[in-house]
């Protein structure tokens, strides 16, 4: 019998450093799994899938069990039995929590700019809770000063729907203006947002995840080994992303790192992605089905399937525009609300 084909130094390198995290953070873990291996498959599997799914990466079944329990506890899932097997599907507030981040994640570069910014202005004189400035940041707001805020890519109405669901906020002004020349725009995205923090980070994941992109053009990885590069790539990718303010490119730095790491992302997930799926299709299943083909595979502007174009599906590939950011010439009904709670944390 064949020796199945030994796991790469380029990942074993970074099973080691995941593994070696303390604390080891399970649910921060299950929720990428969820959100791009198993929300494209129907969104739902068993609990004893996701033991097997979870194990290569040192997350032991006592870890899962609890870390889901807490996911479901949190609204992200819901469960079901039957006997003694069970099954966690995405909630609808869980599901459309993960369709936000699939758009923000997965979406192309740099939106389109027209060079406004829209101003918030926090009255003083009030005591607001820290959660109204971590919201206002969250949706992509950079802050200027302690009660003023600036966003280049949300018109004033699309801010002032946003802020119905931020009460302490609800007496904020919203401005629009423009700057009166390129070093003022770049002072104002110098000055709201932490660049050199987050091009540090994105360096890092560049640096760690490079050696990857051989090995995963490579003939003789593993179905499982895939798995493991798909997953962590996008877990590592997801925790700088998210926190990335995704300003237009005329703000950013030349050569911004941001566009490297996204088509490192890219180019990788790309060669990886169909033995993925094949080593989840043979390892993961619900309760009385196996898991139905993926129907979001549009990712990074398309990932093709075997030689033919991937299918398309909503919300997998829009502009740049984050899911707590979208495009002011979204439609209403695509422009989600402000998250509740943020994700579990990385």
């Amino acid at each position: 019998m064949p020796r199945p084909p030994a796991t790469p130094a380029p990942l074993r390198s970074l099973l080691r450093h995941f593994r070696a995290q303390r604390p080891l953070r399970g649910g921060s873990l299950l929720v990428t799994i969820f959100g791009d291996a198993i929300a494209p498959r129907g969104g739902a599997v068993t609990l004893g899938s996701l033991i097997r799914l979870a194990a290569p990466f040192g997350l032991t079944e006592r870890l899962v069990r609890t870390s889901v329990a807490r996911l479901a506890r949190e609204g992200w899932l819901r469960g079901a039995r039957h006997g003694r097997r069970s099954e966690y599907r995405l909630s609808r507030q869980g599901g459309s929590r993960f369709a936000e981040a699939t758009q923000r994640i997965y979406g192309a570069p740099h939106p389109a700019w027209d060079g406004r910014w829209t101003l918030l202005l926090l009255p003083a004189g009030r005591r607001r809770p820290q959660q109204v400035r971590e919201t206002l940041r969250w949706l992509g707001f950079g802050q200027l000063s302690p009660n003023v805020f600036a966003h280049p890519g949300a018109t004033t109405a699309q801010s002032r729907e946003w802020l119905r669901t931020l009460p302490d906020a609800a007496d904020a002004l919203l401005l629009s203006s423009r700057a009166a020349d390129a070093a003022g725009e770049r002072g104002l995205a110098a000055r709201g947002w932490d660049l050199e923090g987050l091009a540090r980070r994105y360096r890092r994941f560049v640096q760690r995840f490079a050696a990857l992109e051989t090995v995963a053009r490579g003939p003789q990885l593993s179905g499982e080994a895939a798995f493991l590069v798909r997953t962590l790539l996008i877990h590592e990718y997801r925790k700088i992303h998210l926190q990335d303010p995704l300003l237009p490119a005329k703000l950013l730095p030349p050569g911004w790192v941001g566009t490297r790491a996204y088509e490192l992302t890219r180019r990788i997930y790309a060669a990886v992605f169909a033995a993925a799926e094949g080593y989840l299709s043979g390892n993961a299943r619900r309760l009385h089905a196996p898991l139905p083909p993926a129907t979001a595979v549009a990712r990074f502007g398309g990932l093709g399937v075997r030689g033919r174009p991937a299918r398309l599906s909503a919300g997998a590939n829009r502009s740049r525009a984050s899911p707590s950011r979208p495009s002011a010439r979204a439609p209403r009904e695509a422009r989600p609300q402000p998250p509740r709670r943020s994700p579990p944390a990385p």
